[in-house]
């Protein structure tokens, strides 16, 4: 790849969002190899590092998210502007990044993409699914989807779902072989399969709550995990029971391969939501998504 300003700013750019060179090579067309040099040419042009590289991870420098602050936005409406003049007119094209949790996949972002896929074909879809909290600003990314009290002060919040609770589970064999839990405090007696954080590799304490009282169980068994429909699986096979979000288990529950225990205990929160910098620059293609995600959650029973 010929060496020209633009290119390795851009070329940055996307390696800053990714923190992979792996990653941003595959996405812009060209080998690693490659991409590495360009980056490094414009490390020199500058005179200062613009990012820290180790043998598993690629993080910016003080210098780089100065730059990736200032010059992202710019660069991504000019290719933005690119794409558009090759659109019929009135045609929305583009590309909108997003962060999504595991759980919000099934419920909330499925429908929205369906609908989206299909209403604007020329817009690609970044979808990062990931548990950790997410600096959307910082990593170049549209928005963001998470409990409302994840969520910083100065973003915009648009609601997609209802208020939701988590329960914990189990199998008809395993409460046939080890009984059923009456206080949240009999957890300690069962068996578990646990949630592994994976911004943290923590062990996840189960919440409960009843009135205005809550626990935090450290649970303990003969799973630990990150991935959920594992832990379902899991679970309906009897290993042990399961903390859950109730729309996510809400098959295996009508089909009875789940049963709902401690429900009094159940805890709730407020919800899930799309949220974005309130100063952002709007692109038209998430503009679209927003219009979209609102119908789609308006819609719902």
């Amino acid at each position: 790849m010929a060496f020209t300003p633009l290119n390795a700013l851009n070329a940055f750019l996307v390696v800053g969002r990714r923190r992979s060179f792996a990653a941003a090579a595959n996405e812009l067309g060209i080998s690693p190899s490659a991409l590495s040099q360009s980056v490094r040419q414009l490390e020199a042009r500058l005179g200062v590092p613009l990012l820290t590289r180790t043998t598993r991870s690629v993080s910016l420098t003080d210098a780089g998210q100065r730059l990736m602050e200032r010059a992202g936005p710019s660069v991504e409406n000019a290719l933005e502007a690119l794409r558009t003049a090759t659109a019929s007119a009135g045609e929305v094209t583009g590309r909108v990044r997003l962060s999504v949790p595991t759980i919000a996949l099934r419920t909330v972002v499925t429908p929205i993409l369906l609908r989206f896929a299909a209403r604007y074909p020329r817009v690609e879809v970044e979808l990062r699914v990931e548990d950790r909290f997410v600096d959307i600003v910082a990593e170049g990314l549209d928005a963001g989807i998470r409990p409302v009290e994840a969520l910083e002060r100065d973003m915009v919040q648009v609601r997609l779902s209802k208020r939701y609770r988590f329960v914990v589970v189990g199998s008809p064999a395993y409460l046939k072989r080890k009984g059923t839990p009456q206080r949240p405090e009999d957890l300690l007696d069962h068996d578990c399969v646990n949630i592994l954080m994976p911004s943290s590799g923590v062990r996840y304490a189960w919440e409960l709550e009843r009135g205005k009282k809550t626990w935090r169980i450290p649970v303990q068994g003969p799973l630990l995990c990150t991935h959920e429909a594992t832990l379902i699986a899991m679970a309906e096979a009897g290993l042990a029971l399961m903390y859950a979000f109730e729309p996510t288990v809400m098959p295996s529950l009508k089909r009875g391969t789940l049963r709902c225990v401690l429900e009094p205990y159940a805890a709730s929160v407020d919800g899930l939501f799309l949220y974005f910098p309130s100063r952002a620059q709007v692109s038209p293609a998430f503009r679209a998504f927003l219009d979209v995600a609102r119908e789609v959650t308006a819609e719902r029973p």
